[in-house]
């Protein structure tokens, strides 16, 4: 009986083992992949950044609260990268406080990931935050549109994105302003059919996509990662036990 109590006793102890080998390399393969994403978010936030034609544009529109959600994403990809590198060493050595460290340091990243992808969003997609304020900035360029730096201004946007006014050619003639060369069509010479609105918005958004979509994707991971290393974490005390009884 004493031997086959033994026998059941190593048996289990190997099969722990090899949950904790697997869950092991599971977490060490995902970190490294968290890792990369990271990387990949940090160098899209610092190009949004740092981009010479859409700083140029935010300047010139005062829209620089697009930038909060690029800072926000700034530091929470740094957070995915120190929190993969602290997974791979936590899961490698199994070390219980580090891998309870890594747990409450993935809150932390999905925290900072979620709020900086919804500030990004919140103002730079459709129906958000940012369309007032374009419709308000061209407006007021519009009124100025005599003065040279408002007409250069509207001549840059509306010729590189072929628009024409905040929400179509109407709003020169509500404020009883010439129509430029540049809100007509140079094929047809008819004004262009979308204000500026929409056409900002739909570029503001399709730059802030990719990396709103990469940031959401490592969240997804964060929580997998927080739920495989809690699991490891019961295995590993779980072994101890066995180990222990094992023993006696």
């Amino acid at each position: 009986m004493a031997g086959k109590g033994e026998g059941a006793g190593e048996g289990t102890l190997l099969k722990l083992e090899n949950q904790i080998m697997v869950i092991k390399y599971t977490l060490l393969f995902t970190n490294v992949i968290l890792w990369m994403i990271g990387a990949a978010i940090f160098a899209l936030t610092l190009w949004m950044r740092f981009e010479p034609g859409l700083e140029e544009w935010i300047q010139k529109l005062d829209l620089h609260q697009f930038y909060n959600g690029v800072y926000l994403l700034l530091v929470a990809a740094i957070l995915m990268m120190i929190i993969s590198f602290v997974g791979c060493i936590s899961s490698l050595q199994e070390n219980q406080t580090a891998l309870l460290i890594y747990v409450g340091s993935q809150a932390l990243g999905f925290v900072f990931g979620g709020i900086g992808s919804a500030f990004l969003l919140e103002n730079s997609a459709r129906d958000s935050l940012i369309q007032p304020l374009i419709k308000e900035s061209m407006r007021r360029l519009i009124m100025y549109s005599r003065e040279d730096y408002a007409q250069k201004t509207l001549a840059m946007i509306q010729e590189s994105i072929g628009c024409c006014g905040a929400e179509g050619a109407h709003d020169y003639l509500n404020l009883r302003q010439p129509l430029p060369t540049q809100c007509r069509d140079t094929v047809t010479g008819n004004p262009f059919f979308y204000g500026c609105v929409d056409e900002l918005t739909w570029y503001f958004e399709e730059k802030a996509a990719w990396v709103t979509g990469l940031t959401m994707a490592v969240c997804f991971l964060l929580v997998c990662n927080a739920v495989m290393a809690i699991i490891l974490i019961q295995a590993i005390k779980k072994e101890q036990e066995e180990s222990t009884e094992y023993r006696r």
